[in-house]
């Protein structure tokens, strides 16, 4: 084959890159990494292929191989990158992956594109040393390795009086990495005996692979048990946390090898990993080919940022190494936000689908149960979550939750919500968990309420509200971000235009937010025309009563004789920004004219008014308990970045409020070119069986392990 080291970066972008496995072309972004389009190889596609690409020296990578030599193609080696994912690769996908068009980083028997780069004469570091030093800083700082999802070492892990700790690092049974790096199962072994040898004094610690302590592969290590001077660290633990507590490291092959290396550990090598011969390490074996001295900033460079591709998490486009650190740190914030088990109770099966990803990063944690005696049976204690849709949750949650110290969350869609309605079963990207109360019940504090009451906005946060409150204006977003956003041709006839958003009446915010006062859409309707007799008045009513979901309907013809206009096409958006003002009962969309700088009425207690922005008709406790005059970005701050969270489905993480938004407009934008968005919020029957489909498909999937 020819050589393709220069074609790797610049492949013809109107032809695309061959696989064998349908597994490659499941992964998410991986063209955004590669550059190019990926399509199946074989058949008649062969003449459109520039290259062919298969999982680094996999098996199944052997039949890509073989039509690449056949065809006369490049051939290109992917695997995963350094620093891949929250956690395991069977729940998170690779957030960076390595390119190679000569060989694999962990096969040592023949050169590689990380090699070559090792072995060659640029200067690695050159317009990078200081992102290196940062990036590695982070890495450190923040125990960052290729998986993330391991807890930080406990104490009693370790022995407190050993006088010096050497760590032997162990690997699962048949890894590629061992005999493609000069390695076999007997140099475990022999790792262990001279680890012991030339350490006399120490506590030799050996740590089994992650998937060899979950039961789904064996390691070389399963005979060896605790003594005077060892230990078997079988449980889970941060690598880099674990490595900072040894004097002296002993790898094969593992990369584990090189993150001691990079937290300033001495490292010895028994097999040729990608990171021995270029003179940090204390190497056992040699590899001819390794001519260069390079220090471990080179290597961190070489591997981390001229070998590695990077996804951008919230984009989803090319990103950086920072990008990735950023997103994993947002993960293990969330991760110790809900580090407990998620015991929910009250959701409907199609309910509990949608959300139960969100509620933690290790699913093993997310537990759905049907009522207060399943519950108890779950034996909550300090660290777990009841959780509970709504305002109420199941008769006795509130003690139960007294009596064991586990957190109640109320759960609720956040103010972002999706491209559809909650109502046709659409999933929701974005989430509140409230331990106070919940934001549309005034008559109790809320989480939201705190946030607004108390935080101290940073200028960063500030300067990030500004931004999301601009993206939203500019592209039209709203909740549900379904209905068409034309300009409306309303016959004001220079009269001022006031906009009165229908709302479901039975909704828990009326319920709960209204205090007796108004309460129904032709009480809004009335006391507006009263308060406004020459005003033009639109009336919207709210999709989920216009599709027939929820109660609100107004019959007859007393919406026509309180109203100028009836808009039912158009979305909330556009009849925003056409009015002069909104009058509202609690409906969200006062808050989106707030958004956009309109003058906002309210006739209920919504979470967005008592802070001085709102025009208040209503009284009650959660007015007086409101003490701050806030500026708009800072309701924005509170109610947009701090109080809910936002999921990435794709990836499987939690994301930003940003990232949402544009995750809502490429799936609407996409969806009116193809004009299936008319789809989606028309046609009743067409949606009811839509919905029927996924229950169906809710009620005959595996929930395993879930109480259902």
């Amino acid at each position: 084959m020819r050589d393709t080291r220069s074609e790797l970066l610049s492949l013809p972008s109107e032809n695309r890159i061959g696989v064998f496995s349908r597994g490659i072309l499941r992964i998410p972004f991986l063209e955004t990494m590669l550059d190019n389009r990926i399509c199946l190889a074989g058949g008649s596609l062969q003449t459109r292929v520039s290259a062919i690409a298969g999982w680094g020296r996999k098996p199944t990578a052997t039949n890509a191989r073989k039509y690449a030599e056949k065809h006369d193609l490049p051939y290109i080696a992917l695997e995963d990158g350094f620093l891949r994912s929250w956690g395991t690769g069977d729940l998170f996908p690779p957030l960076s992956v390595v390119i190679d068009p000569e060989g694999i980083y962990y096969d040592s028997t023949r050169p590689s594109a990380l090699e070559s780069l090792l072995n060659g004469d640029a200067d690695i570091l050159e317009g990078i040393e200081d992102d290196v030093h940062h990036a590695l800083a982070l890495i450190l700082e923040h125990r960052l390795s290729k998986y993330n999802h391991a807890p930080e070492l406990s104490a009693g892990m370790l022995r407190e009086h050993d006088r010096k700790r050497v760590l032997v690092i162990d690997q699962t049974a048949g890894d590629m990495s061992i005999s493609l790096g000069l390695a076999g199962e007997h140099t475990f072994a022999e790792m262990l005996t001279a680890a012991r040898e030339e350490n006399p004094d120490a506590t030799i610690y050996v740590k089994t692979h992650p998937e060899v302590t979950a039961g789904r592969k064996q390691g070389h290590f399963f005979h060896v048990g605790n003594d005077e001077r060892t230990v078997v660290l079988r449980e889970a633990v941060n690598p880099i946390g674990l490595i900072g507590e040894m004097d002296r490291v002993y790898a094969v092959s593992s990369t584990m090898g090189f993150e001691a290396l990079l937290a300033g550990k001495p490292v010895s090598c028994f097999g040729m990993p990608w990171y021995a011969g270029w003179g940090v390490t204390d190497d056992r074996k040699s590899c001819s080919r390794r001519t260069r001295k390079r220090s471990v900033e080179e290597l961190f460079a070489a591997a981390y940022f001229r070998y590695a591709r990077y996804l951008d998490p919230l984009t989803h486009q090319r990103g950086s190494i920072f990008d990735v650190i950023d997103w994993l740190l947002r993960q293990r914030k969330m991760s110790e936000r809900y580090s407990g088990r998620m015991i929910c109770n009250g959701f409907r099966r199609w309910k509990a689908a949608n959300v139960a990803p969100m509620l933690s990063l290790n699913p093993r944690n997310t537990f759905f149960v049907k009522d207060i005696t399943d519950v108890r049976k779950m034996q909550p204690f300090p660290g777990d979550a009841l959780v509970h849709w709504g305002k109420k949750g199941v008769d006795g949650l509130g003690e139960l939750a007294l009596e064991s110290g586990a957190r109640r969350l109320c759960m609720e869609d956040g103010f972002v919500r999706s491209v559809g309605l909650g109502s046709d079963l659409v999933p929701p990207l974005s989430l509140v968990l409230d331990e106070r109360g919940i934001y549309f019940d005034p008559s109790h504090p809320s989480d939201l309420e705190h946030i607004l009451n108390t935080a101290a906005f940073n200028s960063d946060e500030l300067a990030e509200a500004e931004t999301v409150r601009s993206f939203m204006v500019e592209n039209g977003i709203t909740k549900y971000n379904i209905e068409r956003r034309d300009s409306p041709a309303w016959l004001a006839e220079g009269k001022r235009v006031v906009f009165v958003p229908g709302q479901v009446e039975d909704d828990a915010s009326i319920r709960f937010g209204c205090n007796g006062g108004v309460t129904t859409n032709i009480e809004i309707l009335s006391a507006v025309r009263k308060s406004k007799p020459d005003a033009f008045i639109v009336y919207k009513p709210h999709p989920d009563v216009m599709s027939g979901n929820r109660k609100g309907y107004v019959r007859g013809g007393r919406v026509e004789q309180l109203a100028d206009h009836v808009e039912t096409t158009l979305s909330v958006v556009s009849c925003i920004e056409a009015a002069d003002e909104v009058h509202t009962m609690t409906s969200l969309s006062g808050f989106d004219a707030l958004l956009r700088n309109k003058a906002v009425v309210t006739y209920g207690m919504p979470f967005y008014a008592g802070w001085g922005l709102t025009d208040d008709c209503a009284t009650g406790p959660s007015f007086q308990r409101r003490r701050r005059k806030l500026r708009l970005e800072e309701l924005v701050a509170g109610a947009l970045l701090r109080y809910p969270l936002y999921w990435d489905r794709d990836l499987c993480g939690y994301t930003t409020c940003r990232a949402v938004l544009y995750r809502i407009t490429e799936q609407r934008n996409a969806l009116e070119a193809s004009g299936s968005l008319e789809k989606i919020r028309s046609g009743y029957v067409r949606r009811q069986l839509r919905k029927l489909s996924i229950l169906l498909n809710t009620t005959l999937s595996d929930h395993d392990n879930k109480g259902y």
